[in-house]
C-alpha cells in the first residue's frame, strides 16, 4: 500500500501539545491540521476536512486529535489492510459503552481517533444528506452490544457529528469497532487492536500547559512511550478565517429570532 495515499488529520486547539504528540505519528505520511482555536470542531471540522482534502488522491485518512499519543503507530497499516480486505469504511471506538465517561451512542464512533476509507467517502459524499441524518430510530441498528463493559444510550444524539456516522451506516457501510480500556488515572483511555494497546487518549487537550494536574497526568503518559525522531513532514495547516465570525452572526440571529417569537407569544 502506497504511504503517499495515506494521510493523518488533526483538529488542533493546543499546538504546544500537538508539537509533542505528533512526534509519535506514523512516519513518512503527510500530516494535515485544522486549526480549531476559532471553535471549529466536530461536524464543522468534518465538513471543512472534505472541502480541503477532496481531490488530493487520498485512499485512507487517519483522524487523531492532538491528545492522542501513539505507542505503536505501525499498527495503522495492519488495521488499514484489514479494512481494505474486509471492506470496512470506518474504524474507531464506540462513543458509548467503552470509555467510562462516554456514555452516549454506541452506534457511532468518537472522533478523537478514527480511520476512514477516504477514497470511498469521496464517492458518496453528500453534505445535505448528512445534515438530515442526525436522528436515531428504535432498533434500527442491530449491533451486539452485550459485551460492552460500560454504560451507553442507544437513543442518544448527544454529538452533532453522529449524523455523519449514521449516514454511512444507513448506506450499509461497515464499521470496525475497536476495544478501549481506562488508564490507571481513570481519565485517559487506551485503544487496542488484536488485544494490544497501540495508543493512549489523554483527554483535556485544552488544559495541557495550563492546568497543573492535567499537564502532569499527560506528561506521565508521554513517559510511557518510546521516542524516536520522526521523519514525517511538517503539517499543512488549514484555518477558516471566517468561521468564528459566521458562527457569531448565526448565534446572534438565532437569539433575535427566539426573542421575537417569545414576544409574539405574549
Amino acid at each position: 500500500m502506497a504511504e503517499s495515499k495515506i494521510a493523518i488529520l488533526s483538529t488542533v486547539i493546543n499546538f504546544d501539545l500537538y508539537a509533542k504528540s505528533s512526534q509519535f505519528f506514523p512516519q513518512d505520511i503527510q500530516k494535515y491540521v485544522i486549526d480549531g482555536r476559532n471553535g471549529m470542531h466536530g461536524l464543522d471540522s468534518i465538513f471543512y476536512m472534505m472541502d480541503k482534502l477532496k481531490n488530493k488522491n487520498l485512499d485512507w485518512l487517519i483522524m487523531a486529535d492532538e491528545d492522542v499519543l501513539f505507542q505503536d503507530s505501525t499498527v495503522f497499516f495492519d488495521i488499514i489492510n484489514k479494512m481494505q480486505s474486509e471492506n470496512y469504511m470506518v474504524c474507531g471506538v464506540r462513543d458509548g459503552g467503552m470509555i467510562a465517561h462516554r456514555i452516549y451512542n454506541p452506534y457511532a464512533v468518537n472522533t478523537f481517533f478514527s480511520i476512514i476509507n477516504f477514497k470511498d467517502l469521496e464517492k458518496i459524499w453528500n453534505k445535505k444528506e448528512i445534515l438530515k441524518n442526525h436522528y436515531i430510530k428504535k432498533d434500527e441498528f442491530r449491533d451486539d452490544l452485550s459485551g460492552l463493559p460500560g454504560q451507553y444510550d442507544v437513543n442518544s444524539i448527544y454529538e452533532p457529528y453522529y449524523g455523519f456516522y449514521f449516514w454511512m451506516r444507513r448506506k450499509n457501510k461497515k464499521f470496525l469497532f475497536l476495544d478501549a480500556q481506562m488508564n490507571s488515572d481513570q481519565i485517559a483511555n487506551t485503544v487496542l487492536y488484536n488485544d494490544k494497546v497501540f495508543l493512549y487518549h489523554t483527554w483535556f487537550a485544552r488544559s495541557y500547559g495550563i492546568n497543573e494536574k492535567h499537564t502532569k497526568r499527560i506528561n506521565n503518559i508521554f513517559g510511557l512511550l518510546h521516542f524516536e525522531e520522526n521523519k514525517t513532514s511538517d503539517p499543512i495547516i488549514f484555518k477558516d478565517k471566517t468561521f468564528f465570525l459566521i458562527q457569531k452572526i448565526k448565534k446572534n440571529y438565532q437569539r433575535i429570532v427566539k426573542k421575537f417569537k417569545s414576544k409574539k407569544q405574549k
